[in-house]
């Protein structure tokens, strides 16, 4: 008998049918030599500290660091959670061979294989890999089944990450919770530590310190009207960032070329092209859909994840903008199952207005597909089926992965920038112009024109004026012009939304604006795609943050928490996407998982050495009434002020 272990019962339901499995019995499926069954989420876990040794029981700083020699697993759940464990036991006992029809990713590839050593599988275990859920994909996928020996180093990756979350997690929250937690037993706050959602945290209380403490300038902007037109004046900076400090200054500007006659001094003019926007992966998905739906996180890859086992789009937990040469062939039947719900898919498919076929062949554009940016999974892009029973919010998710997938075949937006630059007396202006030539592929995106990131109110003005089409001007030409001072005020940085949270994880918290740059930081951003919706959850049931409208606002708890967090490691985003970094070379088989291992130890007895040896934060051992601060070189009482003398080196 063969054994299939599917990541959830729906899932297992649909492949059990696939199989010809159609006996419902008490926990899986039988039939035609099948037996189907399935896991329910993490239904293996490492065991807690104190499952390891009563010396773990108590929280003290003594019991710290915490390292087992060897880390244990259990089945971790209610009695609904060991019902269904001892039927994959059982079944399992009685198996030829085991197929994991886990979740194919490194999540669902530990949560399978810690069921299966839990259950004491001897038998053969073969991988089941599918893009999608759609009945083609999953008879293919058996066709080509692997030995799991193939997955061992994406296992032993999902392993260090699991380990090292422990390791980190429970050793720096209680050594944080004893040591600067307020309250005492029972009623004593837990300062909650972890891997990934600390430096997150530190993300939303650093912009929040920037914009506290951000001082406004007033500066001024030198415009001048020349036919209907606004030109911007380019005036040399210097050392200050702003030209025009004061409005006497720029009066004054004004002043000296307010009789001066208006000069075209060059016009130019460059045809360009505007390439479709690129396919999804998890994160830009759920960064679209916060700005343009308000969606939460969490919320959009709930929805991608019901649109993926409804056979509708494939799998959703991806890192890649890309598709594989292999899917090209695929790609006229994929139009095709969608083309009686998206009106724009008909010119792909040959359909001309007269109804002849036309002699166009689908592009295949290396911004599309792209073997080397492939791995495991390639971008979330429709599967073809009829887009039926869906929910609203699905639509829009829907909407969004198709009408992306649709752009990607139409030809290239051709556009035409325009500078022209002028001069007025002894000062230079400038204005540029944009106008779109042919739509191409933003003809995809007829209700929503432009798909990109939505601009707030200032950006678009901004980008109004720069995007408007202008007159025919001629170098040479000369006239009258109406100069005018803008007053400006500098602004602060925005509070993160979900959206740029995300981004923000995604790049390890620096700022990136080209595609392609984000695209090579992946690999050090901190947490996965499948996580980090649940890390910004997290931090909202701990109390960590807040949102305000759209945007995230760090709490008195959570503001305090990263002041008293002193290792760097902790709280810097960089050095958490270093440690990521290396767990993705783990799962390439560029890294031993043993070493990092030893990393981890490390670096885990470095964040509790430091907490045992800082005395900030601590009772004043003089006066009983401050705490102990640190300064540059000694420590001090908080009353120092007061007249305490405490002072010691470090």
């Amino acid at each position: 008998m063969i054994v299939c272990v599917a990541e959830k019962p729906s899932v297992g339901a649909y492949i059990a049918n696939v199989l010809g499995a159609k006996q419902r019995k008490d926990g899986y499926f039988e039939g035609n030599g099948y037996q189907v069954t399935w896991t329910f989420g993490h239904l293996c876990a490492l065991l807690d500290p104190q499952e390891y040794t009563d010396q773990w029981k108590a929280w003290s700083l003594s019991s710290l660091p915490m390292i087992p020699p060897r880390f244990s697993i259990k089945v971790s759940g209610d009695e609904g959670v060991h019902k269904q464990f001892n039927v994959i036991k059982s079944l399992i006992a009685g198996a030829d061979e085991v197929i994991n029809c886990g979740d194919a990713g490194q999540e669902g590839e530990l949560i399978q294989r810690w069921v299966y050593q839990q259950a004491g599988c001897k038998c053969p275990v073969k991988r089941l890999w599918v893009n999608s859920l759609t009945e083609e994909a999953i008879r293919e996928g058996f066709r080509q089944l692997k030995d799991q020996s193939e997955y061992q180093h994406l296992y032993e990756a999902g392993m260090m990450r699991a380990i090292g979350d422990w390791l980190l997690g429970m050793n720096a929250t209680r050594a944080y919770t004893i040591r600067y937690a307020r309250g005492s037993g029972k009623d004593r706050q837990v300062l909650s530590v972890g891997r990934v959602q600390t430096p997150t945290l530190a993300l939303v209380v650093k912009r929040q310190a920037e914009i506290d403490h951000f001082v406004p300038r007033t500066y001024w902007e030198l415009k001048t009207n020349y036919r209907d037109t606004l030109f911007s004046a380019q005036l040399p900076t210097e050392e200050d960032e702003y030209a025009i400090t004061s409005e006497e200054q720029g009066q004054a500007l004004v002043d000296s070329i307010k009789d001066q006659p208006f000069l075209i001094t060059s016009v130019e003019k460059k045809k360009g092209t505007e390439f479709a926007p690129k396919l999804y992966d998890l994160t830009s998905l759920q960064v679209d859909c916060n700005k343009k739906y308000s969606f939460s996180a969490e919320q959009t890859l709930q929805l991608i994840q019901s649109l993926y086992e409804k056979r509708l789009t494939t799998y959703p937990r991806v890192d890649t903008t890309y598709l594989s040469d292999d899917i090209y062939p695929k790609v006229p039947g994929t139009l095709a199952g969608i083309k009686d719900y998206f009106p724009q898919v008909a010119p792909l498919l040959g359909l001309k207005a007269d109804g002849k076929k036309s002699a166009d062949s689908l592009p295949k554009s290396k911004k599309v597909f792209d073997n080397k940016k492939v791995t495991d999974h390639h971008a979330i892009i429709p599967t073809g089926q009829r887009p039926d029973a869906m929910t609203a919010d699905e639509k829009k998710v829907y909407d969004l992965v198709a009408l992306h997938f649709i752009a990607a075949f139409y030809p290239e937006c051709e556009v035409s920038n325009t500078t022209v630059l002028a001069k007025a007396g002894e000062i230079d202006f400038k204005v540029t112009g944009r106008e779109v030539l042919k739509a191409g592929w933003r003809a995809v995106f007829e209700k929503d024109p432009d798909p990109s990131d939505k601009p707030d109110e200032m950006e678009k003005s901004e980008e109004a004026e720069n995007a408007k089409s202008l007159p025919a001007f001629v170098k040479g030409e000369s006239g009258p012009h109406e100069p005018l001072l803008k007053e400006k005020t500098t602004t602060p940085p925005k509070y993160y939304t979900e959206a740029t949270l995300l981004r923000a994880m995604e790049t390890a918290g620096k700022t990136v604006e080209n595609d392609e740059l984000r695209e090579a930081m992946k690999e050090n951003g901190i947490g996965r795609p499948s996580t980090r919706a649940a890390i910004i959850e997290k931090l909202y049931q701990r109390k960590y943050i807040q949102k305000q409208g759209k945007s995230l606002r760090a709490t008195q708890v959570g503001i305090d928490l990263i002041h008293t967090i002193i290792s760097p490691l902790l709280k810097s985003a960089e050095l958490t996407g270093l440690w990521e970094k290396k767990l993705r070379e783990i799962e390439r088989g560029e890294y031993q998982a043993q070493d990092f291992l030893t990393e981890l130890k490390e670096m885990t007895s470095g964040v509790v050495k430091d907490v045992k040896t800082n005395k900030a934060g601590m009772l004043c051992p003089v006066c009983r009434q401050g705490l102990i601060i640190r300064g540059n070189t000694r420590y001090g009482c908080s009353r120092w002020r007061e007249g305490c003398t405490y002072a010691e080196p470090f």
